[in-house]
């Protein structure tokens, strides 16, 4: 089968379980469409050679014709994200510091994905410490978008996003602090959920509080959720997550959503919108409204979260790179440096504000969904920008001050720990995808699955794939 590459995941898995296909058919074919679009967008790094990826295959292959029970992803090629720890692969975290780091144990992310069969052929690239919204290193270099090679894929999960819409891998893993997976997601017009903080976990290792989550990307809702139920449940290895039943997530429950009230604020209260991302999102309240909803605008009290976020963000980054700054220093791209330099001057009373604002923040936001299920805005607020650039300076005529200024629609959503979902919403005049993010209730992250499910039947935008060169399938 020629478009072997174009299917979801949860066909293909169909297609293995009955013998239709073989996991060397489906390795082989992403490995042809691999060796001829990769080298283009250069998301999938630090890949194995063919032969290996081939004879793991067939290793899937005899398990499957042994009759031993094997795991929901069995046969599918996965590279993961190099900020993962995986056995048998660098992770460089796209720094030169670590261009030769190799990891002793997996991450529990990586070990769920292989535990659940999913073959590892490679990494996926990132920004240097997966810092920033744009995916450009100096190890492995820029990562651009296949709808238009001469704009940025996003980050920084870009390198996965990239590879999901050019179909060289049906899902990709990710994480998101300030948008990671919901920006690349809306620039390669495919999902991707930011699930509610504490599902996913992020150890060992982790710091127990923070706004960081890790998820999934993939072309379909569908897929997503089936990912979804591997990575997410409790681990004693990160006492941060909550007990959940994972298996749950693998089915998206159909649901009439006949007058749900769904708060309508693109700009969340006043952020800059390029005027192109404006018109596609204005777009879509029609779509939710023939859905049933009842469509009101309506926005919650985010005043704090800004400061919040960037105040735990710089703690944060202060806390895992500093040592790192020391030891190295000159090595470090120059918005890592600000960012932790930052962190270093935070006091104990600054951090503690912070969190004692982050509890009054929380509180607002579930107030306001007590009466809104759903809250629709921007997931980015530019369309894919040029790659040449480091990160945007300006939006409608607004200047951005910091390298995460113009990704304030997604780090804002990320304050209130709520699942959010990035979904494709349309095109712009030139031919550049938007998402449009959905925000869900707080550890309601089924029901955010099953209103992207119907979103995403009602808008169809999502299945036009790039037109790629030396491919013969768009």
């Amino acid at each position: 089968m020629s478009d072997l590459c174009l299917r979801s995941a949860c066909e293909l898995i169909r297609l293995l379980r009955t013998r239709q296909v073989s996991a060397r058919d489906v390795m082989a074919a992403h490995l042809d469409r691999i060796n001829r679009i990769n080298p283009a967008i250069n998301a999938i790094v630090a890949k194995l050679a063919d032969g290996d990826c081939l004879e793991l295959a067939d290793r899937a292959d005899a398990q499957l014709a042994s009759g031993v029970e094997v795991g929901p992803l069995h046969g599918l090629p996965v590279a993961f994200k190099d900020t993962e720890p995986a056995v048998g692969f660098v992770c460089t975290q796209g720094s030169p510091i670590f261009r030769d780091a190799l990891p002793t144990t997996d991450s529990i992310l990586v070990e769920r994905l292989r535990r659940a069969g999913a073959i590892p052929i490679g990494k996926t690239n990132v920004p240097e410490f997966a810092m920033g919204s744009h995916t450009y290193n100096r190890v492995y270099g820029t990562t651009r978008n296949p709808y238009d090679l001469s704009k940025s894929a996003g980050g920084s999960t870009g390198g996965g996003a990239a590879a999901v819409t050019a179909g060289l891998l049906p899902f990709a893993d990710g994480s998101d602090l300030g948008g990671s997976l919901r920006n690349p997601a809306s620039f390669n017009n495919i999902v991707g959920l930011r699930p509610s903080v504490g599902l996913v976990p992020l150890g060992p290792g982790a710091l127990p509080y923070g706004f960081g989550v890790k998820g999934p990307v993939a072309r379909t809702v569908e897929d997503v959720a089936l990912l979804l139920s591997v990575m997410a449940g409790a681990d004693p290895r990160d006492p941060a997550i909550y007990p959940s039943d994972a298996a749950k997530f693998a089915d998206v429950v159909e649901r009439d959503f006949t007058g749900v009230l769904v708060a309508w604020c693109p700009d969340l209260g006043g952020l800059p919108l390029d005027p192109r991302t404006r018109a596609v999102i204005e777009s879509t309240r029609a779509r939710f409204e023939q859905l049933g909803c009842v469509v009101e605008d309506a926005c919650p009290d985010l005043s704090e979260a800004d400061d919040v976020f960037l105040t735990m963000r710089r703690w944060r980054s202060w806390h895992t790179l500093g040592p790192l700054l020391l030891t190295h220093p000159g090595e470090m791209k120059p918005e890592a440096v600000e960012e932790i330099e930052a962190g270093a001057g935070l006091s104990g009373a600054d951090v503690a504000g912070a969190m004692a604002r982050h509890v009054e923040l929380m509180t607002r936001v579930w107030r306001f969904q007590r009466r809104f299920e759903f809250l629709i805005c921007a997931v980015s607020q530019v369309p894919p920008f040029d790659a040449e650039l480091t990160w945007p300076r300006e939006i409608d005529g607004v200047r951005m001050d910091s390298y995460v200024s113009w990704m304030k629609s997604a780090y804002l959503i990320s304050a209130t720990w709520c699942p959010e979902i990035s979904m494709p919403a349309g095109f712009t005049t030139d031919g550049l995808p938007v998402g449009v993010q959905i925000v869900g209730r707080y550890r309601e992250d089924t029901a955010l699955l099953a209103f992207a499910r119907a979103f995403e039947q009602a808008v169809p935008s999502g299945k036009i794939r790039p037109l790629l060169a030396g491919s013969a399938h768009p």
